[in-house]
């Protein structure tokens, strides 16, 4: 690595820049802080506190569960579950079982998730009620060495108790999902067990035998062709994020952090939660956002941290409940998946004196590659290459650095960078690159470099749709619409949305036989049922014909040109 870059001038001076994390599992920042601060709050949940020495408890006794279950060392448990105590429970404890993390969003539907079992060869699931008879149905339509052997289903109202919330008290809006106990559903060939049952047992706890280079987790990634692709995690890859995050935003044990983007995410899972419990700090938790609630709880809770996405402080800066908000108590604010309006970020530095700090990352990189300096941040910009990193900007057809200011794509070596993607080797092969005699991972999106170092996102290689910060792959999209007995294409873009940024538009041949048969919204209908919601198209548009390549391939370029005007 260069010892010294354009942006070093800017770099926090009370910071080096790199560092050495612990060579520990994860697990070990859990079982240290509950040691050192057993009786301090880890999560608040609706008002009810989960300590340090609790939740370590319950996370070894399910990873005594987990063995008992037949996991062992480096086996796949798939964790599907809004954020929830639960969630981090059971991260930990598949941790604590030496096995490897699958977080799957919970927004997926069966067909969605069939992949998520086979794929990562995935024998046992945890999993809330509301979501189960989703993960069975998945798992049922497989064949039977495909299927799931466990399935360990929570309630939330395992982790609080309804009406004791006072200012934490949920919105009535979601009783319906949030507050229903669901009764177990049945698994063909295999067992289901309750979240309290499984926390029952009295086997001893596996000995802990996973070290910083075992793999840890296995988030997936959508990408441009083809079924997502799982991302290969070791301990250290994260550890060296969440230890980083924590430095770099000064993070104390006294930090009280609102986490309301998801854990799934790997900007949840690392930036919030484990640097969170890295530190030792308390995670006011939400399942889901609403503006509202999310007002109370930093006024009541004095909220010092908040990661979001900049859809999240537009909403909330736009509640008619506002002046009710006390937000005196945040020190940081930041995030990334979408750029934060340069107006809104203003209004939060005039009202609030809060820097808006900007990050940019994928899941390959374990969320942060590049990140503001909080004390020097640039507005709609990625930032600078976070610690221990090397970032550049290179022509992606001639592979050589381009000169400031000039587009090329980003591409990024550091300790963060993960392993490669899981059965896939060409795929690997295909994300690196020898660069000044290092290896260094082709991110896909083209930005450029000013002259203070900063990076900038200007476009993307991949063909990718930015929906409030959640991708959205064309190929996933499309891959999953074909399954429509009328559709005989599909092309999927992006239409503009006041909102969300960027939605989800379908262009769609119908099969002669269906033509008139099949409207737009019957469509879209099936698309909800079908897949998440995030990934549905919001606008159908029917064709007679796709415009294609001589060589066939569709033109997608030409029908989003068209979109845009």
């Amino acid at each position: 690595m260069a010892t010294q870059r354009p942006h070093h001038k800017f770099w926090p001076t009370r910071l080096p820049h790199a560092m050495t994390p612990p060579a520990t599992s994860l697990w070990e920042n859990l079982a240290v802080n509950a040691r050192r601060y057993p009786n301090k709050a880890c999560i608040v949940f609706f008002g009810k506190i989960h300590t340090y020495a609790e939740v370590a408890r319950q996370a070894e006794r399910l990873a005594a569960r987990l063995q008992e279950l037949g996991v062992q060392r480096g086996d796949r448990v798939v964790l599907c579950m809004q954020n929830c105590p639960q969630w981090l429970i059971a991260h930990f404890a598949i941790l604590r079982a030496n096995a490897v993390v699958v977080p799957v969003n919970p927004m997926n539907r069966a067909e969605e998730l069939k992949h998520y079992i086979t794929d990562p060869d995935s024998k046992v699931a945890i999993t809330t009620g509301d979501l189960a008879p989703e993960l069975v149905k998945a798992s049922d339509a497989l064949p039977e060495n495909d299927r799931l052997a466990h399935l360990i289903v929570t309630q939330f109202t395992d982790a609080f108790e309804p009406g004791a919330g006072g200012d934490s008290e949920p919105p009535a809006a979601w009783n319906e999902w949030l507050l229903t106990r669901h009764p177990l559903p049945a698994l063909a060939g295999g067992k289901v067990m309750g979240w309290t049952d499984a926390l029952a047992t009295t086997a001893p706890a596996p000995e802990l035998v996973a070290g910083p280079d075992d793999l840890a987790v296995l988030p997936y990634t959508s990408g441009t062709t083809g079924l997502p692709k799982g991302c290969m995690h070791p301990h250290s890859s994260l550890m060296h994020n969440a230890v980083a995050a924590c430095a770099w935003g000064n993070a104390t044990a006294e930090n009280v952090t609102l986490l309301v983007v998801p854990m799934f995410h790997i900007t949840g899972m690392v930036s919030v939660m484990h640097s969170s419990i890295f530190a030792g700090a308390t995670l006011i938790m939400m399942p889901r956002w609403d503006r509202d609630l999310a007002g109370r709880l930093i006024s009541s809770w004095r909220v010092t941290t908040w990661t979001n996405i900049p859809t999240m402080v537009i909403d909330l800066l736009g509640s008619p409940n506002f002046d009710k908000y006390d937000l005196s108590s945040l020190a940081h604010i930041g995030g990334g998946g979408a750029a934060m309006p340069q107006a809104v970020a203003q209004r939060l530095l005039e009202q609030f004196g809060l820097r808006y700090v900007e990050g940019y990352g994928l899941t390959e990189t374990a969320a942060p590659s590049h990140s503001n300096p909080p004390d020097k941040p640039k507005q709609q910009c990625l930032g600078i290459p976070f610690m221990s990193t090397d970032a550049r900007v290179i022509d992606p057809e001639t592979l050589k650095e381009m000169p400031v200011g000039e587009q090329g794509e980003i591409i990024i070596r550091g300790p963060e960078v993960f392993r490669g993607y899981w059965k896939r080797p060409e795929a690997t092969e295909a994300a690196f690159i020898d660069f000044e005699g290092q290896k260094f991972f082709r991110s896909g999106d083209l930005g450029r470099m000013d002259e203070d170092g900063y990076f900038f996102l200007t476009d993307r290689l991949k063909r990718m749709i930015n929906a409030s910060g959640f991708k959205v792959w064309p190929a996933e999209v499309e891959a999953l619409m074909f399954r429509h007995p009328a559709i005989q294409e599909a092309c999927i873009i992006s239409a503009k949305d006041s909102y969300r940024g960027e939605t989800v538009k379908a262009v769609v041949v119908l099969r002669p036989a269906h033509k008139g048969k099949v409207s737009e919204q019957e469509i879209i209908d099936w698309c909800r049922d079908n897949m998440a919601v995030y990934k549905m198209p919001r606008i159908v548009q029917f064709a007679d014909a796709l415009p294609k390549s001589g060589s066939g391939k569709v033109m997608w370029r030409s029908l989003q040109e068209a979109e845009n005007g």
